[in-house]
């Protein structure tokens, strides 16, 4: 276990936002699918997995989302493999959707009792915990479900040796219409929340992690 640990944050320290691949090194299959697993399997709140994976593997595509994307300009054409995170839209997360009906139903197996109870439960919440109010809050509110799916796939992937960039730095207008011109993406169901590139760090780039001491960071209540 202790081994465990040291090898875990070890791959924590060298996870860096690598800003340029080798471009000519490829993941191979069963690693990225790996990593797409420790996606899938993510947590997220109620259980409603909003997100979906949006692999982007065609060099077309990808150099007409670098255009519009100031935060990718040379992780876009060198990454191994890219994802646009794709995260439910507002009318999705609405009581009685479709969506919802499909996740309790086929995907937990719920009997309706609990299904009623899950709904009731998620609609108090929404109105009286988190305030989701409005379409643009519910949105962000899925966008940070996404981002847990997010995280475990850069920490998997960092683990097996492989490295990664999380992008917003996007327009998301001209992204949304990229998209929509593929015909791949339904808009009206899923909206850009976030982009990420996998690879193999450029051999030129140093190592140059920094992050706040320990005791700026946690703060203990006894």
């Amino acid at each position: 276990m202790k081994d465990t640990k040291k090898e875990i944050i070890a791959a924590f320290n060298r996870r860096e936002a690598t800003k340029e691949f080798e471009a000519d090194k490829k993941i191979s299959d069963e690693d990225f699918n790996f990593i797409l697993e420790t996606g899938r399997l993510s947590p997220s709140s109620f259980g409603w997995e909003p997100w979906q994976f949006l692999v982007v593997q065609n060099a077309d595509l990808r150099m007409k989302l670098k255009e519009v994307s100031w935060g990718g300009q040379k992780q876009i054409p060198t990454a191994s493999h890219f994802v646009v995170i794709l995260g439910k839209r507002a009318d999705q997360m609405k009581a009685g959707s479709n969506y919802r009906n499909h996740i309790s139903s086929d995907i937990n197996h719920l009997p309706p009792e609990i299904v009623e109870k899950k709904e009731q439960a998620f609609e108090a919440f929404k109105k009286n915990d988190f305030k989701l109010d409005s379409d643009i809050k519910v949105f962000d509110w899925v966008g940070r479900q996404a981002y847990l799916a997010l995280a475990n796939m850069m920490t998997s992937a960092a683990l097996i040796g492989i490295d990664s960039c999380p992008m917003e730095g996007f327009n998301i207008d001209a992204v949304e219409k990229i998209l929509k011109d593929t015909g791949k993406v339904d808009l009206n169901e899923y909206g850009p929340v976030a982009m990420v590139a996998f690879g193999y760090r450029s051999k030129n780039l140093p190592y140059n992690k920094t992050r706040r001491p320990v005791d700026e960071v946690v703060k203990w209540i006894k």
